[in-house]
Formats: structure tokens, C-alpha cells, sequence
């Protein structure tokens, strides 16, 4: 198989939007010869019905099609959300004209190739994209895991009755190296709610919503914020230690501002209310932008994570604040076939809590934000 396939097992999908019928099945013949999956599509808005149904990993399109243009094709593509993000758009056209050059990049596209076209430099160009898309999509992966092993180590340098307390504050070093560089915006809570770590991300977004003092529980900028997140964490704080479900949502409302701060509260695995305190982490706040986050596609989640669709819009409700009970009503399913769900992306995704989980969620969809 062509090592331009963006995956192992399947050949990459390439659509060539093109309506002069033996330019588009010679593009299509390479491509094929190539290793890809070649889709066709004679004009604009048959390329619209492609790839609502294929779901191309790259789309190469005339500019001068009847009926929608290129130019018109990409506009309605780039409308469409994060779904289409990573997919690269490359421009067809026989105009050399330098100013057609500059027009295409400004409508989004991420390439141009002149007709008549050199098909050592098409091929050449499509490999060069798809290997940008992998080298994106890697970078997910590894933000991923490094969050993954990050929350790992926490919960594995709790101290316990029996250990030092200066294990627990090693412990909390280790997780100020790794997590400062994380996207989502992260604070650790000892059992006394004091803030023990707040990331740079975390404390960049709760500039206008919140106090993130050392050694202080966080202060809301409004009281009954304030209240609100006290009784929040009271809750986290009852719930029995290892049941899974502790997960309190609630909104933090910022100055200058149209979007609300959201913040997520878990326990993290294996804090207990007999533990001893000290540095001990007990519990997370996980804080996301609204106004800079960009929604993971559901798409790319479940081809990170081998997820099943349903399971890729759990995994993304869950990071949107909804609880079981919401998703189940949202999805129009028993809770226990959320629960289900569930057991099965804790299992893919390695993760055990949905503290976890959505942190992963999370990171991704700040990665796709930055790219």
C-alpha cells in the first residue's frame, strides 16, 4: 500500500472535483494506480453529496465547475465546522494568474495545482498533505497520552498513612512540570479544597472568572458562583471513592465575556476522605473556553480511539458538561446503555474515570483549536 495512506489498514480517500470528464478519470486513474480510493464528482454540488456520504481525506476541485465554483465548494466546506477541519483542499484550475493564487489561499484552500497537470507533482502534492494531516493528528495522540500518564502519576503519588508527606509533594512537582504545557485548563484541590497546582492554561482562562491562589481555595468572582462551587465540591467530596459518577458541571461567568467559563469537577481516583492530607490531590477542575475551543470531530475521535459513532458523541457530550442521565435523553437510550457505552471507552481510550476521559477529550479539541 502507498505510505501516503493516512492509516494502515485503508487507503486515504481522495475526492477530484473536476467537470471535464477525461482530466477527472485520468486524476482518478492515477490516484487509483497510487494506492488511494479516487471519487468522483462533475461538478460542485455533486462534490457537496460526496462528501456528506464519504467523508474524503482530501478533495481536489476544479475552480471553474457549473453550477457551485470552487471557490463556492470551499466557503460551504470551511461553514460546515471542525468536521472538515484537517481535511486539505486543493485547488485545480488553468489560470496561472498569480492573483488566483493569492484568492484561493484567502478562501482556505491549502494548495494549487496548473493545469495541465503534472501528475508526478499531484501525487507528489496529495502524500505532502495527507502527511501533514498525520503529523496533526499524531500530535493529538500524543498530547493524549502525556495527559493520560500525567493524571496516572497523580493518582500513583498519592501518599498513603505509611509515606513520607515530602512523596506527596514530589508528587505535585512532577505534575507541575507535565501539566503546564497541557491544553486544558487543569487545578488540583487538596481535601481541604486549597488549590495545590493551577496550570498556566487554567489560570489564562479563569483570569476574568476566578481567583487561583496557592494554598487558597478558589474564590469565584461573583458570591454565588462562590457558593455554587463550594457545594459542588462538598458533593465530589461525599461521593463514595471509586464509584465513577462524581461529576459536577456548573458555569463561571467572566467579564467581558459572551460565553461562560465551563467547569468540570471530579475526584481524582483513589482520594478518600481518611486519607492523609497534606499535599494530596483530591479532586480536579477541569476549565474550557468556550469562545477558543474548538469541538473535537467526532469523526477524528473515533478513528483515534477505534470508537463506534455513539460512543465518539458520549465521549464529546461528556466533555460539553452533560451527565449520564442528559446523555441518555439526548441520545434516546436507557441510562444503562450509556453505562454500557461507557465501560466500552474507558476500555479503548485506556482511561478509568470520566475525569480522564474528558481530559482527553478535552485536549484534543484545544490541539485542533491551536492547529
Amino acid at each position: 500500500m502507498n505510505d501516503a495512506a493516512p492509516n494502515e489498514a485503508l487507503p486515504a480517500r481522495i475526492l477530484c472535483a473536476e467537470d471535464e470528464t477525461l482530466l477527472r478519470r485520468d486524476i482518478c486513474d492515477e490516484l487509483s494506480e497510487a494506492g488511494y480510493v479516487a471519487i468522483e464528482a462533475a461538478h460542485g454540488d455533486e462534490a457537496l453529496e460526496q462528501i456528506d456520504t464519504v467523508h474524503p481525506d482530501l478533495i481536489l476541485c476544479d475552480i471553474n465547475m457549473p453550477g457551485r465554483n470552487g471557490y463556492e465548494l470551499l466557503a460551504e466546506i470551511r461553514e460546515r465546522g471542525p468536521e472538515l477541519a484537517d481535511t486539505p483542499f486543493v485547488f485545480l484550475t488553468a489560470l496561472s494568474d498569480p492573483r488566483e493564487v493569492v484568492d484561493g489561499k484567502r478562501a482556505g484552500a491549502d494548495d494549487y495545482l496548473v493545469k495541465p497537470v503534472d501528475f508526478d507533482l499531484l501525487l507528489a502534492t496529495v502524500e505532502a498533505r495527507l502527511r501533514q494531516v498525520r503529523r496533526m493528528r499524531q500530535k493529538s495522540e500524543d498530547e493524549f497520552a502525556e495527559l493520560r500518564q500525567t493524571l496516572g502519576e497523580i493518582g500513583r503519588g498519592r501518599n498513603s498513612p505509611n509515606q513520607e508527606d515530602n512523596h506527596g509533594r514530589r508528587s505535585l512537582e512532577f505534575a507541575a512540570r507535565a501539566l503546564d504545557p497541557v491544553a486544558p485548563g487543569v487545578v488540583l484541590l487538596g481535601h481541604d479544597n486549597r488549590v495545590l497546582l493551577a496550570n498556566r492554561a487554567a489560570r489564562r482562562m479563569a483570569s476574568d472568572a476566578m481567583t487561583l491562589d496557592e494554598g487558597r481555595p478558589p474564590e469565584p468572582a461573583h458570591a454565588e458562583d462562590d457558593r455554587r462551587l463550594r457545594e459542588a465540591l462538598r458533593r465530589i467530596h461525599d461521593e463514595p471513592s471509586g464509584s465513577g459518577e462524581a461529576i459536577e458541571c456548573m458555569r463561571l461567568p467572566r467579564n467581558g465575556h459572551q460565553r461562560d467559563l465551563l467547569a468540570m469537577i471530579y475526584p481524582l481516583a483513589g482520594a478518600d476522605g481518611d486519607a492523609e492530607e497534606g499535599d494530596n490531590p483530591a479532586a480536579v477542575i477541569l476549565l474550557s473556553d468556550p469562545e477558543r475551543r474548538a469541538r473535537l470531530p467526532e469523526d477524528v475521535l473515533a478513528r483515534l480511539f477505534d470508537l463506534t459513532p455513539t460512543e465518539a458523541r458520549i465521549a464529546l457530550a461528556l466533555a460539553d458538561g452533560w451527565r449520564t442521565a442528559d446523555i441518555a435523553r439526548q441520545l434516546e437510550v436507557a441510562s444503562t446503555t450509556v453505562t454500557f457505552h461507557l465501560r466500552n471507552l474507558f476500555q479503548k481510550t485506556n482511561t478509568h474515570r470520566q475525569a480522564e476521559l474528558v481530559a482527553l477529550v478535552l485536549a484534543g479539541s484545544m490541539t485542533l483549536a491551536v492547529e
